[in-house]
């Protein structure tokens, strides 16, 4: 283990000395890249030294042990040798866990978008639902969220939202919601009491940065209208609303949420960069026969991850086979012991896979 800390150490300093590198400053995109490996390396040199700590105590107690010539010193380095013997397999765990190679975007900001699917009036209420869990859940993270563009339902809720989510780690943490979400309940609209099936759809996309997506603006064409639904006059009579046209690929990135035309031109270019960023991650890991999909974040935006069941007050994720009879905390945002089982699932199939056991 120590032998492994040592090359994580070298490659820490060498960190340290090149983000403070003239030339590596004024390289963005090369700077961002640095100063989110070093902040990765600095968590595994605080456990380097707790290891070392650990080592070194261990050593101490079996020598005074052994030496057992001061029975009171003796007595000490025996609770000393148990704290060791106990900590260090923890502590080996933990550093296991932090070596496993990071996916360079689990720390980017995200773009969510959730859609309707079957069961009409009924999923855009759970579309509606859903939108209101994420947002809970993301103001108590302390992340921003931020609406790009919607399209109400008829009897409430959404038949889709499009919005953003900036904060620290939050690709890493909200890429595990991608899938299709499935609620069992009894509609406002049903006489007869009995329960219906309605899905929607969630997509995490991690938004692209300016140098992950070379976009050129000769193949997208801009069109400015008025925005529509509520908003009032000054939003509705200014040609704010901004829809993008990428002609290459036919797709379409509507943004009508702020009273400024630039800032909605800005959010939709956002939208269509992480987008088309999706399409080119998956082309790679198509390509990439070598890199496994994980069970847990497969990225199959067809699959049914999670059911809602409101009669039995039950949340299952399909994919672990995690059921929580707490619906209603659940769906109030209280998603945080869902999202840390589907982690830990994830990094002990990594570990699993991982060829270079420590």
């Amino acid at each position: 283990m120590l032998e492994k800390l040592e090359i994580v150490k070298q490659r820490f300093d060498e960190v340290s000395d090149l983000i403070i590198q003239p030339d590596i400053i004024t390289d963005q995109k090369r700077y961002v890249q640095l100063t989110k490996e070093y902040k990765d390396l600095r968590l595994l040199m605080d456990k380097r030294e707790s290891y070392i700590e650990f080592t070194d105590n261990l050593s101490e107690a079996e020598e005074i042990i052994s030496d057992g010539s001061d029975p009171e010193m003796v007595e000490m380095a025996k609770m000393q040798l148990e704290e060791a013997k106990e900590g260090i397999p923890k502590l080996e765990d933990e550093i296991r866990f932090l070596l496993i190679p990071k996916d360079p975007d689990d720390a980017k900001n995200i773009v969510v978008e959730i859609r309707a699917g079957a069961g009409g009036d009924e999923a855009s209420i759970f579309a509606g639902d859903l939108y209101r869990m994420y947002t809970k859940y993301c103001e108590g993270r302390g992340w921003n969220v931020s609406i790009v563009d919607l399209n109400e339902g008829t009897a409430g809720g959404f038949k889709e939202i499009i919005f953003e989510v900036s904060g620290e780690d939050v690709y890493g943490t909200m890429k595990f919601e991608a899938g299709v979400h499935r609620v069992q309940r009894v509609p406002q609209t049903e006489t007869q009491g009995r329960v219906h099936t309605s899905a929607a759809s969630v997509i995490v996309l991690p938004e692209a940065e300016e140098f992950d997506v070379q976009l050129d603006m000769t193949e997208v064409r801009i069109e400015r209208t008025t925005s529509t639904g509520p908003g009032g006059q000054s939003v509705n009579t200014t040609y704010s609303a901004i829809k993008l046209h990428h002609e290459p690929t036919g797709m379409i990135v509507s943004c009508q949420d702020q009273k400024s035309s630039h800032k909605n031109l800005e959010k939709a270019l956002k939208v269509l960069r992480s987008r088309l960023y999706d399409i080119e991650l998956a082309k790679k890991q198509a390509a990439d026969s070598e890199k496994r999909m994980s069970m847990v974040s497969s990225g199959d935006r067809s699959a049914k991850i999670r059911t809602y069941n409101y009669p039995q007050g039950r949340v299952t994720d399909h994919r672990i086979g995690l059921t929580l009879y707490d619906l209603q905390n659940i769906i109030n945002g209280d998603i945080q012991k869902i999202i840390d089982e589907l982690m830990l699932a994830e990094n002990t199939e990594m570990l699993k896979a991982s060829d270079d056991h420590i």
